[in-house]
This record gives structure tokens, sequence and C-alpha cells, in this order.
């Protein structure tokens, strides 16, 4: 639908930008992918993110590389620095863009991660952001001293809590504590810091060495999917990073996630719903195609269609071709043994095989390879900087989300094409931003600062 058709004044886009490290679209092995770990890598992002005045830089996180059929998975090879010391160094680096780091409320502690995170949102004069994640599997566990993992009743339980908790903390400072008086002498109010938690989880009891910080709390940020994580970030989440980045399903997911928030005593505009989406920009219509068809055979490469495969059969398949047909056996009833940190499908193994024999047939035969391609390597933009700009302020405009995750699939250049020709059209019809108008992420985002008044000390049990 033509531009013009829009009213554009109602429209405000929210952009974020995720490190393309630790996800099935990046392409590690193209000649002009750069370094997953080298710190020019990450600073180029997040600059690039920063000239196109994006709300915030993202990296995702993870405690174990996963592996398959005994191996490093190849997209894990480029290996995961620590999320936390990188946007550290990158607080020095920029100046206004957000900066988002994932950790996980399963294997951490809540006093320890609050300092490190209220630490990044002093560095970075108030532009820290958090993505709590829950950690599912005993693989995974085997690293800490837990050596397991929680039952999935209790991850969102136990995430809670640590939410409560770190607020708990968070809010131990009161807006007037840090009083730093050099007449009388006071550095700051007699209760400053102190704090108390009890729960099923945690029982903490305290001073916190962090004063509060300039955005009152570093944002939350969560992506579960679930029916327990959509009501976790209903209840906690400042911004959800969706997976619904498509139009229908975009749509749906947040009038869904809007609803809850109400249930919770919370107003539809307290969250930010940013879907992770890719854009793929061409010239033309035409070109753009061809393009996002290359990168799709990139993304899936023929060993990662054989893996694909093998995680929805269950075992070695090594022997196939990848450009010839599916196997014309069944899965294996249990082969979850095959791949390790990765979640096999909820989906039944026979009725995954199942659904791609129809995609192949309908599609006059595909091979392996293409329906792993058919299946896996979804894009959600792909055109004209024009184009794309359309469609964006659509989403946003009908509801289907309140901005995007840009997602690339190059290391570190993947952006520039999109901040170089989208956002000029973004910012010159008045829907995005030209220049940052605060120095908090929370301003970027439009969110108002929380915590209690001044004096207001915790006690919290969590429920």
């Amino acid at each position: 639908m033509p531009h013009s058709q829009h009213p554009r004044h109602r429209t405000r886009i929210h952009l974020a930008a995720h490190f393309p490290g630790v996800n099935s679209t990046t392409v590690w092995s193209d000649p002009h992918s750069g370094s997953q770990i080298d710190f020019a890598s990450f600073e180029h992002l997040a600059r690039t993110a920063e000239r196109g005045r994006f709300d915030f830089f993202f990296l995702a996180e993870g405690q174990r590389l996963r592996e398959h059929q005994g191996r490093i998975l190849e997209l894990d090879v480029a290996g995961r620095p620590d999320a936390l010391t990188v946007l550290a160094g990158l607080a020095a680096t920029t100046d206004r863009i957000g900066l988002a780091a994932t950790a996980t409320a399963t294997y951490n502690e809540p006093y320890e991660l609050a300092r490190r995170i209220a630490s990044l949102d002093h560095l970075s004069a108030g532009r820290a952001a958090w993505n709590v994640v829950t950690s599912p599997d005993a693989w995974t566990g085997e690293n800490f001293r837990r050596g397991g993992f929680l039952p999935r009743e209790e991850r969102y339980e136990r995430a809670a809590e640590f939410v409560e908790a770190t607020r708990t903390l968070w809010d131990s400072w009161a807006p007037d504590a840090h009083v730093a008086d050099r007449d009388t002498g006071v550095f700051a109010a007699a209760d400053a810091g102190r704090f108390a938690h009890h729960g099923r989880h945690f029982g903490i009891d305290g001073r916190f060495t962090v004063p509060r910080g300039p955005q009152g709390r570093p944002v939350l940020i969560q992506a579960g999917d679930s029916e327990d994580g959509r009501e976790f970030g209903a209840a906690y989440a400042d911004v959800i990073f969706s997976r619904h980045g498509h139009y229908d399903a975009g749509r749906a997911f947040y009038a869904d996630l809007k609803g809850r928030a109400a249930r919770h005593g919370r107003g539809p505009d307290e969250i930010r719903i940013l879907p992770a989406v890719t854009a793929v920009v061409g010239a033309t219509a035409e070109e753009a195609q061809e393009k996002a068809a290359w990168i799709r055979r990139q993304q899936v490469s023929p060993r990662n269609a054989i893996q694909s495969a093998e995680q929805v059969w269950g075992r070695d398949l090594s022997d196939l071709d990848p450009d010839g047909p599916l196997p014309d056996f069944d899965p294996v009833a249990d082969g979850a043994s095959i791949s390790r940190g990765r979640v096999r499908s909820g989906t039944d193994p026979l009725e995954t095989a199942r659904a791609w024999r129809e995609l192949a047939a309908a599609k006059g035969g595909l091979s392996l390879r293409e329906v792993v391609i058919e299946m896996a390597a979804h894009q959600t933009f792909i055109g004209t900087a024009e184009h794309i700009a359309d469609r964006m302020e659509v989403h946003v405009r009908d509801g289907a989300s309140d901005g995007f995750i840009l997602v690339p699939h190059l290391t570190p250049t993947g952006l520039d094409d999109f901040v170089d020709q989208v956002v000029p059209i973004l910012q010159e019809r008045g829907v995005f931003r030209a220049e940052y108008e605060g120095t908090t992420l929370r301003e970027h985002l439009n969110l108002p600062i929380p915590g209690p008044a001044a004096g207001h000390r915790h006690d919290d049990v969590a429920v």
C-alpha cells in the first residue's frame, strides 16, 4: 500500500540493532564477514546503529557452546565474549545509543548481576538494558556449580523473583540518597543502599554498593514466547524482543501482550514490542529479491541443511545429498542426543517430517536443502529502501509492533545499507528521530522513570 495513503503524524518507530553473532541468520563464512570477537567488530556495528539514531544495541549471550554430533556447532565457532564486558567497552566509544546485554536468571545471582548492570548504567550515563532469559537444559547447567537445571514450571518463577530482587537492589538508593554535602560531610542518607528481599529462591539482606542510576532502573527486555514467557513479559518487561516480525502474526502478538499487560495493571504505553527482523535493500525490487535468495542460500549451507534434517530425523544423515530429496524413512522416536544445547522442536518429529514432505511436493519437488531454506531462512523486509520504509511504517501504524530489532546477516557491516538508505527516508517522513532527543535509553524509548519516591525503602517478599 503506497505510503501516501497513510497519515504520518501518529507513527513513531523505534529501532534497535542485534549483533549477528549467535543465531541462524549469521553468515560467518562470507568473505566480507569480519571477526565475531574482535572489539572493532562490535564497535563498528554499534557506531553504525548510533549513526542511524537507533534506540539500542543488543547482544545475545550463551552459557555453553552448542554441539552437533559431538562437535561444536558451526554457528558457535565464532565464540561468545561476555556481553557486559563488551558493552562496558562500548560505553566509552559511543555517546547515546542504549547498550543491552543478555543474562540468564537461572545461573546468576541477583546481587552480582544487579551490581554489574547498574555499573554499566552509570558508566554509560543511563543507557543500560538487561535482556532477562532462562536457561532450559541440564547440559548447560553442567558449566555451573548447580550441575543441573530447573524444571520448566520453576524457571519463570525463579526469574520473576530474580527480577523482584534485582529491582529491590536498584531501588535501595532513593533518588536523593546520594547527598555528598561538603559542608556537613554527609555523603549519603543513613539508609542508602539498605535492602531486604525474602522469597522462595532468594533471601538477601544488606547494602547495595551502587547508587541509583541516571534512568532510575536499567531497561528490562524479555523474549519468551511460551504462555509463561508472555505472562512474565507482560508483568515485568519494558521491551519485548518478539519473533513475530510478519504483519498478521505481529498484530496478534501485539494485541495479546498489550492485553496481558493491562491485567497486570500496566498501560499499553509501558511496553515496547520490537520483533526481530531482517531487511534486504536493493536498487530495484528484482535486485532485492535476487540478493535475498543469495543470502538464504548462504545462511543454509549444504552442511547446515543436513544438520537441520538430522535434528528432525534424530539420526546421522551425512550420507544424504543435501541437493537431493528428503529422507524416505521416518524420524526416530528419540533423537535428542544428536544435538546438545539445541532445543529439538516441540512438534512431533513425524509431524515435522510430514510437513517438510508436503512442502517439497507442493513446490515441485524441493531438495532437502531447499526445504530447510524455506522453513528456516525467514526474511522480513525485501525491496527498495522506499518499499521497506513503507512496510515498516504500516506495521507500526497498524499495531503489529512498536518498531524493530534489525538482525543483519554479516558482521560488522550488515547494517550499513539499512542505515544509509532506509533510515533517511523514515527520518524525512517524520516517523523516526533525526537526532537523539534525550541521553538515556528510557528517554529514547519514551518510557517513564520507575522506582520509589525519595526516602522509600523496600522490604519485599516475592510471590
